[in-house]
């Protein structure tokens, strides 16, 4: 069946279930970019509007735009967040009542994985967290008797492409046919879905409804280009040594997967200048020399990953993406699962070139994230010297991760793939499991280690323990005793914090009493790294694959972000430098922020605060960032 608008799609589902005594509907919406907005839109305020009905969305990764919380905010993400998503773009309803405490007791929210950070002080997002692997989720929907899908779909001809998220889909409607159900399935055609192959065609048969309809023509939700900084440079620099060519790669999505491909990228760029920059950093603490690899890729690698992003688009266009496995016949590059990313990523998917189109398979997150399959053999030979990457945000003494939870029970985002991967790092053969962490961050205005001594809410539990990378090196864990898991560990911590953690760890006689930190370890700082790049000015760029900001609004950022962390003194003097600021100063940044324009007294106030926070920061020289 089809049809041509939303109102008309709603219509027909309602009827649907409208003809059941049981007066609800549990829905089920792929994470990410395969939401059709508008029609769960839709369905929301039907059901808000009559509660008599309930209506229980499951889901992952509800994708939204920023809100600003204040007008200076406000002035620079308006015209940002219009360029970047377009004035129409739909942001979701039930998320807008959920952040204003507003979800209606008839409707409920259920999620297995959150947008990072963005729900740490929601309380209904923290209750109704879903936590459970990435791959289990499938067999949880179905379990709950999942009755409607609805989902972004591509079109090309009389085919369909489940484009961006073929995950899990396809799984939950295997699993209910098997129970004899069989949901309401709704493909909701968007142009600029990528038509992406592999398992990700289906029939038109497929869905009980296609909605295809110019309502739903806005634009995709494209995610900022990340900046990275110093410490994640050095930390992909580390971590790409660990690459090793002719094998398999797993990577996500963030600055330290943009680092590690960046670093992946100069070792096959410029072989010499990376191999010159790997020396500049080389621990003399490596206790495992032979595991890294620093030549060019003449084999290539072969892509296995849960997430397709921007990362994987630059490998293949380096020609590093290369190496092939058989497949049904064809010969493969990457198996993903469901792509998100920047919209020059978007653009690429939707103009591959036959030979890129036909060795990129979209399958099944079962097919990806693990290796229960008739064709596990197969699968073993093809995924050999595989390397998956992971981050975290605290790593124990004793090698256990923390990766989505806080110590307190606060999530953050969501295990998703991570166990998976890390456990079939211990199942294949020379496969490694890699765990990127900065070792350091800043809380509550104080600089803390993320190599600790315990955490309450591990996500990789200590048995698993392989590699942890941080800027200051690379720590082999598996297969050694805690005492040599701790040294490891320590070695890569930060040395502001090596001696206290060196103590907890005798006192509980866990260490020899008279270990002490390597002198070769004993110079982990800030410091050390700055030298360091300083010797390679061409290795560091802040944004390696370009910014969907402009230089304009990079400058206008630094300012404000430097403004929102100032004390009460530190402002003061930003006031004082911006009443001094000649009056042409900065000029390009003044306009873009409105600040041009007739203003009240609190807005002129902010204005000065600005002006003086630029001058600080640019030191009236605007910075230039290099476009890609």
């Amino acid at each position: 069946m089809k049809c041509s608008s939303i109102e008309s799609a709603n219509d027909i589902i309602f009827s649907h279930f409208a003809k059941r005594s049981q007066r609800s509907i549990r829905v089920a919406t792929p994470l990410g970019l395969g939401k059709p907005n508008q029609l769960l839109n839709a369905l929301y305020k039907r059901v808000k509007a009559d509660r008599t009905f309930r209506l229980d969305i499951f889901t992952a990764l509800s994708l939204d735009v920023p809100d600003p919380a204040s007008d200076i905010e406000g002035r620079f993400l308006g015209p940002f967040i219009e360029r970047q998503w377009g004035k129409d773009y739909p942001r979701l309803s039930y998320l807008q009542d959920i952040k204003k405490k507003q979800l209606p007791p008839n409707i409920n929210l259920h999620e297995f994985y959150v947008n990072a950070g963005s729900f740490k002080n929601n309380s209904y997002m923290q209750r109704h967290y879903l936590s459970m692997n990435y791959t289990h989720v499938a067999q949880s929907l179905a379990d709950k008797r999942i009755e409607l899908i609805v989902q972004l779909v591509a079109k090309r001809g009389d085919a369909y492409s489940l484009c961006s998220n073929s995950d899990l889909t396809l799984d939950v409607v295997d699993l209910l046919k098997k129970e004899d159900l069989a949901p309401f399935i709704v493909g909701v055609v968007h142009p600029d879905m990528p038509f992406l192959g592999g398992d990700a065609i289906v029939p038109e048969s497929f869905f009980n409804l296609i909605l295809d309809t110019p309502e739903t023509n806005h634009k995709l939700f494209a995610v900022p280009r990340e900046s990275i900084s110093e410490v994640d440079s050095v930390i992909g620099l580390n971590a790409s040594q660990l690459v090793e060519d002719g094998g398999t790669l797993q990577i996500g999505i963030g600055s330290l997967s943009d680092s590690l491909v960046n670093a992946l990228l100069e070792r096959q760029r410029d072989n010499k200048a990376y191999q010159d920059i790997t020396k500049t950093f080389a621990a003399d603490y490596f206790s495992e020399h032979e595991n890294l690899h620093l030549g060019p890729f003449r084999h290539g690698l072969y892509g296995t990953s849960e997430l397709v992003m921007d990362g994987f688009m630059h490998l293949r266009e380096a020609g590093i993406l290369t190496r092939t496995i058989s497949d049904k016949g064809r010969d493969i590059y990457l198996h993903a699962a469901f792509a998100l990313g920047s919209s020059r990523f978007y653009a690429w998917l939707r103009n591959l070139s036959q030979e890129d189109f036909d060795g990129f398979s979209m399958t099944r997150v079962s097919n990806v994230n693990d290796l229960y399959d008739p064709d596990e053999n197969s699968l073993r030979r093809q995924r050999r010297k595989a390397r998956f990457f992971n981050t975290c945000m605290q790593v124990t003494l004793l090698g256990s991760a923390a990766s989505e939870t806080l110590e307190d029970g606060t999530v953050i985002s969501g295990v998703g793939g991570q166990y998976n991967f890390v456990a079939m790092a211990h199942e294949l053969e020379k496969a490694r499991s890699i765990l990127m962490l900065r070792s350091t961050s800043v809380r509550d205005g104080r600089r803390v280690s993320n190599i600790v001594w315990n955490h309450g809410n591990a996500t990789i539990p200590r048995h698993l323990r392989d590699v942890v990378v941080t800027e200051y090196g690379v720590a082999f864990l598996r297969g050694k005793s805690d005492e040599d898991v701790i040294k490891e560990l320590l070695n890569i911590t930060d040395s502001e914090f090596q001696n206290e953690l060196l103590g907890i760890a005798k006192l509980n006689s866990k260490i020899d009493l008279n270990y002490e930190i390597p002198e070769s370890a004993s110079h982990n700082n800030l410091a050390a790294i700055k030298k360091g790049l300083s010797r390679h000015p061409e290795f560091y760029k802040k944004f390696p694959f370009g910014s969907d900001f402009t230089d304009v609004e990079l400058n206008i950022a630094s300012a404000l972000l430097s403004l929102k962390s100032q004390s009460t003194l530190k402002r003061l003097v930003s006031f004082v430098q911006g009443l001094l600021a000649p009056k042409d100063a900065h000029r390009e940044e003044i306009e873009r922020m409105g600040y041009d324009k007739n203003m009240d007294l609190k807005t002129k106030f902010m204005k000065t605060l600005f002006v003086g926070s630029l001058s600080t920061n640019l030191k009236k020289t605007p910075r230039k960032y290099s476009k890609v």
